[in-house]
């Protein structure tokens, strides 16, 4: 190949990606706005769905374990489309779902490790008798 045909490729291929680079911010950008729709048509059907203290309740829940406040809206919101949901749901009606969501989640239970060799392991003793 000649130092010409190089040249031609290198411009195909620049042209190529500046070109491509506006489309995917397009793309991007069309992706955006689908995620924000859907995150509109979530938050008014859970507005319809949830009283205002099982809405508190949820924004509680959100803040300390957003996983499960997310199943638990996709399972509200599953349960309101397929009409399993008869007006609005109060406290108590939150917390037996969200009894169901806890039975569906995967349990792990936290363990704490302890290293007792280097605890029994003091180098700082060992300085203060050389004084």
């Amino acid at each position: 190949m000649s130092d010409s045909d190089l040249d031609a490729l290198r411009a195909q291929r620049m042209a190529e990606l500046s070109g491509g680079g506006g489309n995917n911010a397009e793309k991007q950008q069309a992706q955006q706005e689908q995620m924000r729709a859907q995150e509109e048509m979530k938050h008014s059907i859970l507005s319809q769905v949830l009283d205002q203290q099982a809405r508190a309740r949820l924004n509680t829940l959100k803040v300390s374990k957003p996983d499960k406040a997310q199943m638990f809206e996709n399972m509200v919101i599953r349960m309101a489309q397929m009409g399993q949901v008869r007006g609005k749901l109060d406290d108590a009606q939150f917390v037996s779902i969200l009894e169901s969501v806890n039975a569906q989640m995967p349990q792990s239970k936290p363990t704490v490790k302890y290293d007792r060799r280097r605890a029994a392991i003091d180098s700082d003793d060992d300085e203060d008798y050389g004084c």
